[in-house]
């Protein structure tokens, strides 16, 4: 830390009460008061050194008005900047007894200096020309002028006629956004004192160790002592010169964790010598924090991804817990929105803040995060098509993770998750459902899954409420398992059973057809074969092998398939004999089903056939494929 020792003289001054007397034996001839402090001294000494102390001397020549006798006057400056530990070193200064000028109290002093007209007119070398002097040294220094900065609080109205607060936030901002390592400063300076392995010691002399890497965020932990406006001002500063948002956002970000408790850690019990300047996050008001909450959303940099979304939804549940205005929740939740791809599920799960609670969670602020992020992306969302999508689907084709298709999975569980509120009604699930494109789904076993679990929660459904809640999902787009469920769901209404075994059955009907029309051309000898050389005729009975394998193949996914077929087949014979109504609406999906069910004994026998494998040979596998073909047709 930047020292300078100003005087000669040991200390004359010696404390009695309330009082500060001088011990050079004579009489003193003024009294000063600054606060409840009182200075008995002596007017030749500051006379010598302040213009402003030697006018008031000269004024006090009146005394009825001043009310002082003809030895001694009385002087009160009550409104000194720092106050009377600051003029104690101005008294100290005037005398000649030697002073520490250190970077805590250089503003103060040099604020008093002005205040007191301490300029070289009256003296060679006065206090105003010291105090710029050193602060032009503390400017140089990342700690000093740090700490400079902070005791600028004390003085701050003094101090901002003087540019010394504007000084010290360009030369942090300066040091900020350039490259530290190429210069001397030293980071992290608040515990610099506490690490003695920052030093070696060769032939007696201690010098500085070799500097080490530091990450970006070295200068996070010493700008977080400022108070909010100090702070806020730097921010300003460091992006008027170019720094990377995400370095900003870095420090706006460990700034609101240290003073929010509820966004991450309390501050650092080990800078107790900062209690002063720091909040107290223990004793800080609800309207403190608040204030915080909502200068630091607004400082946030415009650029997306430069804050993780799980910090956004963070700073977005704080500002609901602590009430913040309308347009920082606005704000937070834009933010989220435009990067909602990136968010997980337990962070969207925010607890419903409002005065009249009606669900455990807020819908609505998900429904607005929801409406913002589709207002980012609705130039992506005009382009693919859903016939497009349900294609490549259908014939296996792996798609990658679009933010569509990620909100749309992380929409599912969240529906799946709010579901089982009894509160919820089923126009917001509706709402909540429906706001992404039905492409976004690749699959549609998430909202199936949410409701079904709606279903269960809420009995009291109406059946054309039932009917009009299964319309959010596409039957077509389900999994294998998931129609195996919805075929036997009592929960769900009849007609979506019969629409889940109506594209099943249609499903397979398309997946018997490819493998019959593969094992037809494999069936087949190419007659490219009769040109192929002559050196390539000993690998043709492995290929033989190899066709016959696949038939085997083929053959067992056909009965699988056929076994499919004839569960199914029973389950709709089921239903139709407990809605014998139903004939004339199956009709309009196209299904022919038999009406007569098979003889327990029969149907026995033939499971029991179609589930035993016959002997892999060509002449049985056409057959099989013959009676596949006419039970499919039925």
């Amino acid at each position: 830390m930047a020292c300078m020792k100003l005087g000669s003289k040991s200390d004359v001054f010696y404390r009695d009460g309330q009082s500060w007397l001088s011990s050079s034996g004579l009489p003193s001839d003024i009294v000063i008061e600054v606060e409840e402090t009182s200075f008995h001294l002596h007017k030749f000494p500051l006379l010598s050194r302040s213009r402003a102390l030697e006018n008031l001397i000269g004024d006090s020549s009146d005394d009825e008005r001043k009310g002082v006798d003809n030895k001694r006057c009385v002087l009160q400056l009550h409104d000194l900047p720092g106050g009377a530990k600051t003029f104690l070193l101005v008294a100290k200064f005037c005398y000649g007894v030697k002073m520490d000028l250190t970077a805590k109290n250089v503003a103060s002093l040099r604020c008093a200096a002005e205040y007191l007209e301490m300029y070289d007119e009256n003296g060679e070398g006065n206090l105003v020309t010291h105090a710029e002097t050193f602060l032009n040294a503390v400017f140089a220094n990342w700690i000093d002028t740090i700490k400079a900065l902070e005791t600028c609080e004390e003085v701050l109205p003094h101090a901002e006629e003087l540019r010394i607060v504007s000084r010290c936030i360009d030369s942090l901002a300066t040091k900020a956004c350039s490259d530290q390592p190429l210069f001397s400063w030293p980071v992290s300076g608040r515990n610099a004192g506490q690490s003695p392995a920052s030093t070696l010691v060769w032939n007696g002399l201690r010098t500085a160790s070799k500097p080490q890497h530091v990450s970006e965020d070295w200068w996070y932990e010493d700008v977080s002592f400022l108070r909010l406006p100090l702070y806020k001002r730097l921010i300003l500063a460091v992006g008027s010169r170019g720094m990377k948002p995400e370095k900003i956002a870095g420090s706006l970000i460990f700034y609101a964790k240290k003073y929010l408790p509820l966004m991450g850690r309390q501050s650092n019990s080990q800078n107790g010598n900062h209690a002063g300047l720091q909040l107290n996050l223990s004793a800080s008001s609800e309207a403190d924090q608040r204030m915080l909450l909502e200068e630091i959303a607004e400082l946030l940099p415009d650029h997306k991804g430069v804050i993780p979304t799980k910090l956004l939804l963070k700073l977005l549940r704080t500002s609901m817990i602590l009430h913040a205005s309308q347009s920082c929740r606005e704000n937070l939740e834009k933010r989220v929105g435009t990067q909602l791809d990136q968010a997980v599920l337990v962070d969207l799960l925010i607890p419903n803040m409002g005065y009249s609670v009606e669900t455990l969670y807020d819908i609505d602020c998900v429904q607005r995060i929801l409406d913002h992020f589709m207002a980012v992306e609705k130039d992506v969302a005009d382009t693919p098509s859903n016939c497009v999508v349900d294609e490549e689907h259908f014939l296996g084709i792996p798609q990658s993770l679009t933010p569509f298709t990620m909100v749309a999975n992380l929409v599912d569980s969240y529906l799946a998750e709010v579901a089982p509120d009894v509160n919820l009604k089923l126009s917001k699930f509706q709402s909540l459902a429906a706001v992404l494109p039905t492409y976004s789904r690749t699959l549609d076993d998430g909202i199936y899954r949410a409701i079904d679990i709606y279903l269960k929660a809420h009995p009291w459904l109406t059946d054309s409420e039932r009917e009009q809640l299964c319309r959010l999902m596409n039957c077509e787009k389900l999994s294998l398992e998931a129609s195996t469920h919805a075929a036997q769901n009592e929960r769900l209404p009849l007609r979506v059973i019969v629409q889940v075994l109506f594209f099943e059955q249609l499903r397979l009907r398309t997946s018997v057809s490819n493998w019959f029309f593969v094992a037809d051309n494999d069936s087949q000898n190419p007659s490219g074969n009769l040109a192929l050389p002559r050196n390539e005729n000993a690998i043709q009975p492995a290929s033989g092998e190899n066709q016959i394998v696949r038939f085997d193949e083929m053959k067992e996914r056909v009965f699988e398939l056929e076994k499919e077929c004839l569960g199914m087949k029973q389950e709709i014979d089921r239903i139709m004999k407990t809605k014998g109504s139903w004939n004339s609406f199956l009709k309009l999906f196209g299904l022919r089903l038999k009406m007569k069910s098979c003889e327990p004994k029969a149907a026995k026998k033939k499971c029991s056939a179609e589930v035993v494998p016959p002997a892999s040979t060509t002449p049985l596998l056409n057959g099989k494929q013959d009676e596949a073909k006419a039970e499919l047709a039925q």
